[in-house]
């Protein structure tokens, strides 16, 4: 069987008055079923554009996908109209929106928001729908739903306003969840709740997710593989086993090594380490490998020419020129 989602060689590209930015430059990702992938990297890596190109939710102009495809369920989504998307979005694949507060309409009651997904994809009475709404509050574990599904945004804390756009998104079942980094402001312990949750949806809905975060902490307990992404490209991918054992890229090693380590906290007292520099413009990307001026490890060789993606281990893959130096 095909994958659920397969994204070949995504470019999306923004025109700017100071030119093109090449926010995703090439990126290959597949999803299969019931399987947790996390897209993980700065800010500014391309991850966000990626996931919601995949629902074409980028403003189009002065974005444009230049090249690639992205095949649901065997479907190529790019050629799509509007109206065939619609019937894709929230039926098929539900998106978790980054931030809740901008997300939510705070002149509509939560209830409301949920039920027009439900009535726009289901077809059922507006009753229905608002019933609908009330069991998937209940089912995200807001407290006395059949009252809340009433209330609006403002009067929901910021972990509950994420769960009420989770229940959104799961409201009609969909078969792929692309969440954005869905623990993004919330405290740690809201963050752990969030993230319960979302693998108890997934057990119990037989859903995939794709999950977007810069957290590696998330990463470890969530994912069953992840893609590394650095200035638009993808710099590593493997088993979430395999990436924290033996990281191939030194931007993994970076990321990796920026984790608080509470095991070491009592008896060594040493700096968090952090990645010197910046993300590099996208407008004008660097020749070679875009980490080059950012990494430890870099020679004269790095900057000649961008280095491919290359499997250096069985479904691990690097784009480093000396990756099998890491092994």
């Amino acid at each position: 069987m095909p994958r659920l989602l397969e994204i070949e060689g995504l470019k999306v590209h923004f025109q700017t008055d100071d030119g093109t930015v090449r926010a995703v430059d090439g990126v290959s990702i597949g999803v299969d079923r019931g399987e947790t992938v996390s897209v993980v990297g700065e800010s500014g890596c391309g991850k966000t554009v990626t996931a919601m190109t995949v629902l074409k939710l980028i403003a189009m102009p002065p974005g444009r996908i230049a090249e690639g495809r992205i095949l649901w369920q065997g479907r190529d989504i790019v050629p799509m109209d509007p109206e065939q998307m619609r019937a894709i979005r929230s039926k098929e694949i539900g998106f978790v929106f980054q931030e809740p507060m901008t997300s939510l309409n705070p002149v509509y009651t939560v209830g409301q928001q949920i039920a027009e997904t439900v009535r726009q994809h289901e077809g059922v009475s507006r009753k229905a729908a608002l019933d609908r709404a009330a069991e998937m509050l209940g089912l995200v574990q807001i407290p006395n739903p059949s009252r809340r599904v009433h209330d609006y945004p403002h009067q929901f804390s910021g972990g509950m306003r994420q769960r009420v756009m989770i229940a959104m998104a799961l409201s009609c079942n969909p078969k792929l969840l692309i969440a954005d980094e869905p623990t993004t402001a919330l405290d740690v312990t809201i963050q752990a709740q969030i993230l319960d949750l979302l693998n108890e949806m997934k057990e119990r809905l037989g859903m995939a997710v794709l999950l977007i975060t810069h957290a590696m902490g998330v990463v470890a307990e969530t994912a069953q593989r992840v893609v590394v992404m650095y200035a638009g490209v993808v710099v590593e991918e493997a088993p979430v086993e395999a990436l924290f054992e033996r990281p191939l890229h030194p931007y993994t090693q970076g990321l990796i090594r920026s984790i608080p380590r509470l095991d070491l906290a009592a008896t060594e007292h040493r700096r968090l380490e952090a990645i010197p520099g910046t993300v590099p413009s996208l407008l004008n990307p660097p020749t070679g490998c875009r980490f080059a001026a950012r990494c430890r490890h870099a020679i004269p060789e790095c900057t000649a020419g961008e280095p491919a993606l290359r499997e250096i281990q069985p479904g691990h893959t690097a784009r480093c020129i000396r990756a099998e130096e890491f092994l």
